[in-house]
């Protein structure tokens, strides 16, 4: 049987339920519902699926949109530990975090404080940059590289949010091309 691992550590987000092909989220004091296709059991019946700020659909051609029900802001703040990330709706249903990778954050975290040396970190598709900035906020030296300038943007603000500004080696470049290419 797998292994399984909760983590608490994101204050700011709740996984209320999950069923139906969708998740029910709460994200600070935004309450979003989200395609989810690993969520093959049937959902609860909580009230709260009803009254969710936002709810994604998705299109059958790609893509999908947004539905509110409420006013969300633009972007917001979550908390991991000490750590400051910036939230937002996107257009592909997800909000620049992905909080059930909390656990490998406290794994790299873990790693470098205990590693007694020096440690370097490449962080290939490093999408916003959590995994950047808990690694450099332990104290490791992390070189993050993305294709999209605009994910690179965003984890310059989430390394500013959380402290370490200007210590993340940010790359644009595809990741692949990269690799090979620092391989010679």
């Amino acid at each position: 049987m797998p292994q399984t691992f909760i983590s608490n550590d994101i204050a700011d987000y709740e996984l209320i339920d999950a069923g139906n092909g969708l998740r029910l989220e709460r994200w600070g004091t935004v309450t979003l519902v989200r395609p989810d296709p690993t969520a093959l059991w049937q959902a609860s019946d909580n009230p709260l699926w009803k009254s969710a700020d936002a709810r994604y659909h998705r299109s059958s051609s790609g893509g999908g949109r947004w539905e509110f029900m409420r006013k969300v802001p633009d972007e917001w703040r979550v908390h991991w530990g000490n750590l400051t990330f910036k939230v937002r709706l996107t257009g592909f249903k997800h909000t620049g975090l992905f909080p059930e990778q909390a656990h490998n954050w406290r794994l790299i975290e873990n790693a470098i404080k205990n590693a007694g040396r020096p440690l370097k970190l490449l962080n290939l598709f490093g999408y916003t940059g959590a995994a950047s900035v808990v690694a450099t906020k332990a104290g490791a030296s992390v070189c993050h590289v993305d294709s999209s300038k605009g994910m690179l943007d965003w984890c310059r603000e989430n390394a500013d949010l959380s402290g370490v500004n200007n210590e993340i080696r940010l790359i644009a470049d595809d990741c692949l091309k990269f690799v090979l290419r620092e391989g010679r």
